[in-house]
């Protein structure tokens, strides 16, 4: 079993890249891993399906998260709980920054 993990500004992990889109895992184990994402305004990531349940949380400015058929715009606080295997997208609406972790084992 691994101890405890503290970051203290999950933000400050990720740049918003011009024109694109970053992904960086800041932590990864046997309970689950968290990956932060930056969009620049307009990038997404089409729809697709993850094999555990996830979390989404908006760290910074907006974007339209599709869940199944919805679309929902989020803000700064905006969360999600995905369970396995649901078809879900993420668009920025403005340059973005979310939180994904992915829960259980891979």
């Amino acid at each position: 079993m691994s101890g405890p993990v503290v970051l203290r500004d999950l933000r400050a992990e990720v740049d918003v890249p011009r024109g694109g889109i970053l992904s960086r895992t800041v932590h990864s184990d046997e309970h689950g891993s968290l990956t932060l994402f930056a969009f620049d305004a307009g990038q997404e990531l089409t729809e697709h399906t993850a094999a555990r349940a996830a979390v989404i949380e908006i760290l910074d400015g907006e974007a339209e998260v599709g869940v199944g058929a919805e679309v929902h715009r989020l803000g700064v606080g905006g969360w999600v709980l995905l369970p396995e295997r649901t078809p879900h997208s993420v668009k920025a609406a403005a340059p973005l920054k979310l939180a994904l972790l992915l829960l259980g084992p891979a």
